[in-house]
């Protein structure tokens, strides 16, 4: 598969991409979820992308891969958000493109409904094991961990408020922790399933002021005027299920549900069901 290495700009910082390159006037954008890079696992779905004939572009978030940013790590919504809008300007300068989508997973569904919301020329939107709602989130997490963790992560995420309003070095959290450890994903599937999906170069680690924003981070109370294809893992025990389906029948979306896990989807024959169902939607839309 031929791809290029590129870089766009984000608020000053450069953000690392690929470009596969293709006949077609339409680019598919795709980013990652909580902490993860362009190279756990997401040239997967860009390959079958421009194998349909669709251009791709992948970047990493500043702060994370081999985008630029200081501190390394560094997970803001705001900033993801502003790297996402920065990704659609590139991408709409790209040779020939004249639509653009975006495909988002986990918790880059958020950012590309938010995206797309803004950007009415959004042409479709692919959001994959959903993550639309974070206070269902972080309430649904609370229950399954405890008041006690919820006051450590708690306490340990003002603290690196703090380190950071000083200009200190953050105070970092596990991304995927096992069942009773410090984490901002600790349910039994999730260390196993992001050990699968990371490269053995990842680091497992968030600043952990990100779980100070991350429960009122609510893209599901979005309108969108696009179509938007919304693939729900009914195991899930990351994103609620419940708030992707009842955002999918308010935005009259494309729904499809497997039964599996949250980290399933990334993988064997559920990864071919889905990838194919997304190609057919694109050619649909696009």
């Amino acid at each position: 598969m031929e791809r290029h290495d590129l870089t766009f700009e984000s608020q000053g910082t450069r953000c690392a991409a690929w470009h596969y390159p293709a006949d077609s006037r339409c680019c598919v954008i795709l980013a990652h979820g909580l902490g993860g890079t362009r190279e756990g696992g997401l040239a997967a779905y860009a390959e079958r992308f421009q194998a349909a004939g669709f251009q791709a572009l992948v970047f990493d978030y500043r702060h994370f891969g081999d985008s630029q940013g200081e501190p390394r790590q560094l997970g803001s919504i705001p900033k993801q958000l502003q790297d996402w809008q920065a990704a659609v300007e590139f991408a709409r300068g790209l040779p020939n493109v004249e639509n653009v989508a975006l495909w988002g997973t986990s918790f880059s569904s958020g950012h590309v409904l938010t995206t797309a919301a803004k950007n009415p020329e959004i042409a479709a939107v692919i959001a994959q094991n959903p993550m639309v709602d974070g206070r269902a989130a972080f309430l649904q997490a609370a229950r399954r961990v405890g008041p006690w963790m919820v006051f450590k992560t708690t306490v340990l995420a003002l603290r690196d408020a703090v380190q950071g309003f000083l200009g200190r070095p953050p105070l970092t959290m596990p991304i995927a922790a096992r069942p009773g450890q410090l984490g901002f994903l600790t349910a039994p599937d999730s260390f196993p399933g992001y050990s699968a999906l990371a490269p053995r170069f990842a680091r497992n680690e968030v600043a952990a002021r990100m779980a100070l924003t991350t429960a009122s981070y609510r893209p599901n109370q979005l309108t969108l005027h696009c179509p938007l294809l919304l693939q729900i893992c009914q195991n899930d025990t990351v994103a609620p299920v419940f708030a992707a389906l009842e955002l999918g029948r308010r935005l009259h979306a494309q729904v499809e549900t497997y039964p599996i896990g949250h980290f399933d989807i990334y993988f064997g024959d559920f990864f071919e069901r889905t990838v194919r169902s997304q190609i057919d939607f694109l050619n649909e839309h696009l």
